[in-house]
């Protein structure tokens, strides 16, 4: 279940790292005056966040499911 979580949460910290990244970079003007950034670094951060976050939540959702179906039914006849 633990490298489950792991690989679940991963593309999260992939995403922060795109993050961190673009503005590590940051942003610069040319002589000829064209703007130089890596723009690609956050549609691809909000990718990877969201899916990240998709991930652990079908995680907890099967977790919930599987709890669920394993507890007995009590009767009370």
């Amino acid at each position: 279940m633990k490298k489950k979580m792991i690989l679940a949460s991963s593309p999260i910290l992939l995403g922060v790292i795109c993050l961190m990244s673009y503005y590590i970079i940051g942003a610069r003007v040319t002589e000829d005056g064209v703007l130089k950034e890596p723009f690609f670094l956050i549609p691809l951060s909000f990718l990877f966040i969201f899916s990240g976050i998709t991930l652990l939540c079908l995680m907890a959702l099967v977790a919930v499911i599987k709890k669920s179906q394993l507890k007995p039914a009590i009767n009370i006849l």
